[in-house]
């Protein structure tokens, strides 16, 4: 039974360094644009004297995904504001006992969000369109096309179905943890900006 939830929890581990991996990427230069976005905007405001129409919703997009990809792994790695001091006072498998009580009613306030996340994004608020972020195909001689909310509104989606993953692989390890306390276990990908003492 273990050796299952251990194997299960190596395939997890592996799948989520992978995936969290490209959003780390992707959140990065999704940070790198709207700060380049924001000055463009600085300079045509203040300088040319001629704001333009969509570097402030342009910025927004781009915050909300770069949140939606990061949130994930600022959860894996223990990023997320929490009082600590009750696991911490117990010790072996009762801390594990409560910190999995804690997860699923976590996981289940993920799938809700995933659920709203969805019906944001496929339902009848995602085909509005964009108030002035468009494709400029004009430029090249064919008709701009704004841009759906729904792509705005997907970074929840995104990131509620990455934090599910997430949640389960640290279900995992302190299911097992309940059952072998010392247990070594498959640990994720490390970061450098990693809190202290996270998991």
């Amino acid at each position: 039974m273990v050796n299952a939830l251990v194997i299960a929890l190596k395939v997890l581990v592996a799948f989520n360094d992978r995936v969290l991996r490209v959003g780390r990427t992707v959140a990065w230069i999704s940070l790198a644009l709207m700060v380049a976005v924001i000055l463009a905007q600085i300079f045509f405001r203040y300088v040319l004297n001629n704001a333009l129409p969509w570097p402030d919703e342009a910025a927004r997009f781009l915050m909300l995904w770069m949140t939606g990809l990061v949130a994930p792994l600022a959860y894996r790695h223990g990023g997320f504001v929490a009082i600590e001091m009750v696991p911490y006072a117990l010790k072996g498998a009762a801390s594990h006992l409560l910190v999995t009580a804690i997860l699923l009613v976590s996981l289940c306030v993920i799938v809700v969000a995933f659920r709203f996340g969805w019906d944001h994004t496929m339902g009848f608020g995602g085909n509005f369109d964009s108030s002035s972020l468009k494709l400029p195909l004009d430029m090249i001689g064919l008709e701009a096309v704004r841009v759906k909310l729904r792509y705005m509104y997907g970074s929840l989606l995104v990131c509620m179905a990455l934090m599910i993953p997430v949640n389960l692989e640290m279900l995992l390890r302190h299911v097992i943890g309940i059952m072998q306390p010392d247990r070594a276990l498959p640990e994720p990908e490390s970061l450098h900006f990693a809190v202290s003492g996270s998991e």
